[in-house]
C-alpha cells in the first residue's frame, strides 16, 4: 500500500534527485533514500548504547574477570594450564 504526501524539497535537492533517477521514478528513490538513512541512524543508535554500557559496567566485570581467574589458579592443577 502506498500513501501520497507533500514534500517540500530545496531546489539543488530535488535537481539531484532527478539527476539520479529514471523518470517517474522519485518516490522509489526517495524511499530508498529514507529507509537507508533510517537504518545506518538506527545502527549508530545501537552502536553508541552497546558502547556506553559497556564502559558503564567495566569496572564490575573486570572484577569478574580477576575473580574467576583466582578461582581457576586455585582449582585447575598446575600441569593442565
Amino acid at each position: 500500500m502506498h500513501r501520497r504526501i507533500n514534500v517540500t524539497l530545496p531546489e539543488e535537492t530535488v535537481e539531484l534527485v532527478d539527476r539520479v533517477s529514471e523518470k517517474g521514478d522519485r518516490s522509489r528513490l526517495i524511499d530508498l533514500a529514507i529507509r537507508r538513512y533510517i537504518t545506518e541512524i538506527g545502527r549508530a543508535n545501537l552502536r553508541n548504547k552497546l558502547k556506553e554500557g559497556a564502559l558503564r559496567r567495566a569496572p564490575r566485570d573486570r572484577a569478574l574477570a580477576e575473580e574467576w581467574a583466582l578461582l581457576e589458579d586455585a582449582t585447575w592443577p598446575a600441569k593442565r594450564r
